[in-house]
């Protein structure tokens, strides 16, 4: 089963979004959950409940948070970590439809991985 992403609200760019969804890829933006200005925590809880792999550029805060529900025992269904200045919206759609293509939901789940890995 293919991965489903949700783009936490630093991340969500209007061409991104559209560009992955023109190539069925499932999308759900923070907007759209309504949880644009909220807590990080929420975020992922929010990713997780849904099923949805996170993408999002805020290395620091989500590594500490995945370890967290590591620690915890608590699942989520998986994080891609981008960087905000390194690649343009057609280079971060390619390099996500390519973990989406390569990397089952099963495969996602409780890891993360860095788009910058991926060409």
């Amino acid at each position: 089963m293919q991965a489903r992403l949700y783009i936490d609200e630093d991340a969500m760019d209007d061409d991104l979004v559209q560009a992955l969804r023109v190539r069925c890829a499932d999308v759900q933006t923070a907007l759209e959950a309504g949880l644009v200005g909220r807590p990080d925590e929420e975020h992922l809880a929010h990713a997780a409940e849904a099923g949805r792999v996170l993408y999002i550029f805020n290395v620091g805060d989500f590594m500490h948070l995945h370890g967290k529900y590591e620690t915890a025992g608590r699942a989520h269904a998986g994080i891609i970590f981008g960087d905000q200045q390194r690649f343009s919206v057609g280079e971060q759609m390619q390099r996500l439809l390519r973990i989406l293509s390569l990397r089952s939901a099963e495969q996602m789940r409780d890891g993360y991985e860095f788009l910058s890995a991926w060409q």
